[in-house]
């Protein structure tokens, strides 16, 4: 494991080139069935069952090369883990579409115990990225908070009544998009409640 700054391109690659894979894969091989030791498993659950293990090398490369990896990839790795080896093991890739429910809603009651007890927890689980007052990252809390919500219900509404390539397509593509322009929403926010570095105070010369 190394300390030194990771390439940002092998850290894009590392963080988006797993997702990408999986819609390409899932694109090639939806409309595809697998015979494996005499069940028929769908195009999704067999690239559910690569995608696993190509998470966690991708997490693992990320974080022996880099020395960190975020908490949100954490929790993110888990719940592949748990509903990725339940949709295999069931062979049920509704179980899979929930995964993203789960996702929302954990992070949105996370969020919401923190601002119960006058606290963002927000900050501790974006490690400080942005630099915003107490204040600021009270009103950016219940904002996202809000976001998951809504978004837990938007994965539900369309994994339940759309088709498969739709949904996949949405989670993978759609969501990114929303989550980006909800945090670009917020400039006026981050302007309002910067917290600015102190200035260093300039040393006076004597005067001779």
């Amino acid at each position: 494991m190394t300390d030194k700054p990771l390439n940002s391109w092998v850290k894009a690659t590392l963080e988006f080139g797993p997702t990408i894979a999986f819609v390409v894969a899932y694109l090639i091989t939806r409309n595809k069935t697998f015979l494996v030791a005499g069940t028929e498993y769908s195009g999704l659950i067999a690239v559910i069952a690569a995608f696993i293990p190509v998470f966690l090398i991708a997490i693992g490369a990320l974080w022996y090369w880099s020395g960190k990896v975020s908490r949100i990839q954490v929790a993110a790795a888990v719940m592949v883990i748990v509903f990725g080896v339940s949709s295999v093991w069931l062979n049920d890739p509704r179980l899979f579409k929930m995964k993203p429910t789960a996702i929302y809603l954990l992070l949105a009651l996370i969020l919401g115990v923190g601002l119960l007890r006058g606290q963002s927890w927000l900050k501790y689980i974006m490690e400080g990225m942005i630099p915003l007052r107490p204040e600021g990252w009270m009103i950016l809390t219940k904002r996202t908070a809000v976001l998951f919500v809504l978004s837990a219900g938007a994965n539900e509404l369309v994994w339940r009544t759309q088709s498969e390539a739709f949904w996949v397509l949405f989670e993978t593509l759609a969501m990114p998009i929303v989550v980006f322009v909800f945090f670009l929403a917020q400039i006026g926010l981050f302007i309002d409640y910067a917290m600015l570095a102190p200035a260093k105070k300039k040393r006076q010369k004597k005067r001779v």
